[in-house]
């Protein structure tokens, strides 16, 4: 009786922002402490906290950068918790609950559709339930279907067992942007097998546009029209694709990444690989040490854009870039309201994209400077080193140039807090720390007065 006393004044205190980043830490540390066991390990022995929490950390805010490799370190039973703690983190932490719900019919109660509001992203409580629903089987279906076409390339490779249990781990891990892999390498021993790469980069994009796309697409013949925000979602990431690929296939063109001997079409397979993988995928199938400046300042931009609002993927996201994009067309055009397709955007969402721009931009500059003081930097490389694990650990990406298994403790703690917010997102931990999640207008105003810029 006393439990559900304190659970009942505990919730009432709490907001819905701060029971959903709440809710991440506590899943963070209980995968974290189940990862120290031994039993979990090849060799039998515990694993340092440090690196378990890194581990979990990574799993539940679906990022794949690890100090440990997956392969190698941990047994089957600890890559089975990876991969049930991708699957949750990937579909939020909300999942489990909705679904208690769904089998044993219960009424979902006011708070929890609160807190399903704020998981999808939502602005209101009308069908957060049903939407949950609908998540919950649609990445059933196509996490069940890519694994299927997955174990068609490792069964053959590692035999039934092993070669389903892979095909339903790296399913699970690229449907949800974790890129976390059990290969040892990441996918470089599959440059000359396209089948494997488009596979996973189909995946990886029905993942990162977001269930809300997904339902206008899937409902296309019944509505006959999409949202602003699947229009928008649906040319940000066509572009992106499009634009990473031009880009990689010029910059990377003398291939010195790819295996000797590959043909031109694996070549492309390759190169389209490398554009998709950034939308904060963290698979890659080349040494991201030989590439390019210009294709790493390519690839820190598309992991620092990242997936579309209401997915698996994180970073900035499509739909908050192309409204700044939007905002700034309209401004040159002499307007002083976004407009797009016929539809202006509320000032609100422009304040909000601007403010989330500003902030993540500042945090990743922040970040980069701390790490060049507690890290080691080799002499051969640069501070794009740094950059490319800061931006990466923040849009939950996963790819590194080698930084993630030599950081130090701070190093560490610094990349797992990027790792966090990324996934939960600033707003979310901005408000829970700050205030109870709750929008407080004043209900004065000040006069106005103009202020020079540019």
């Amino acid at each position: 009786m006393k439990k559900n006393k304190l659970a009942t004044k505990l919730k009432k205190r709490l907001s819905a922002v701060q029971v959903l980043a709440l809710g991440f830490i506590v899943l963070i540390f209980v995968g974290g402490i189940l990862l120290t066991f031994p039993i979990f390990s090849r060799s039998g022995n515990a694993t340092p906290f440090i690196d378990a929490l890194f581990t979990a950390v990574s799993a539940v805010c679906v990022t794949g950068l690890t100090t440990l490799n997956t392969a190698l370190h941990w047994n089957a039973y600890g890559q089975l918790i990876i991969m049930v703690l991708i699957e949750i983190g990937g579909l939020g932490f909300m999942t489990m609950p909705v679904l208690l719900y769904f089998v044993l019919r219960k009424k979902i109660t006011l708070s929890t559709r609160m807190l399903l509001r704020e998981a999808l992203n939502l602005d209101d409580m009308s069908g957060a339930f049903r939407l949950m629903i609908y998540v919950v089987k649609f990445a059933a279906v196509i996490q069940l279907v890519g694994a299927a076409l997955l174990s068609i390339e490792f069964v053959p490779e590692f035999g039934w067992k092993k070669g389903l249990f892979y095909g339903l781990f790296h399913s699970i891990s690229s449907f949800c942007n974790a890129g976390f892999d059990l290969l040892g390498d990441s996918l470089t021993p599959y440059q000359t097998k396209p089948y494997v790469l488009l596979v996973i980069a189909i995946l990886i994009i029905s993942g990162g546009l977001g269930f809300i796309v997904w339902q206008d697409l899937l409902r296309f013949k019944k509505k006959r029209k999409f949202s602003l925000h699947t229009k928008i979602a649906l040319i940000t990431t066509g572009a992106l694709l499009l634009g990473g690929f031009i880009l990689f296939f010029i910059t990377e063109h003398n291939a010195s990444n790819l295996t000797t001997g590959t043909t031109f079409f694996e070549r492309l397979a390759n190169t389209f690989f490398m554009s998709v993988t950034p939308r904060t995928a963290g698979y890659y199938s080349i040494d991201y040490m030989q590439m390019t400046n210009a294709g790493l300042i390519t690839t820190i931009f598309l992991m620092y854009v990242g997936g579309t609002s209401g997915s698996t993927a994180g970073g900035l996201k499509t739909t908050t870039f192309a409204v700044l994009v939007i905002q700034i067309v309209s401004i040159f055009k002499g307007r002083t309201r976004a407009e797009f397709n016929g539809r202006t955007i509320r000032d609100s969402t422009v304040f909000r994209a601007l403010t989330l721009f500003f902030i993540t931009l500042t945090l990743c500059v922040i970040s980069i400077m701390i790490l060049t003081i507690t890290e080691t930097i080799p002499e051969s490389a640069g501070i794009e080193y740094v950059a490319f694990e800061v931006f990466s650990a923040f849009g939950t990406v996963g790819l590194t140039m080698g930084l993630t298994p030599d950081l130090t403790v701070a190093g560490k703690i610094m990349i797992m807090l990027l790792m966090y917010i990324g996934r939960v997102g600033i707003y979310t931990v901005g408000f829970s720390l700050l205030t109870r999640g709750q929008k407080q207008q004043a209900k004065f105003k000040y006069p106005d007065e103009s202020v020079m810029i540019g």
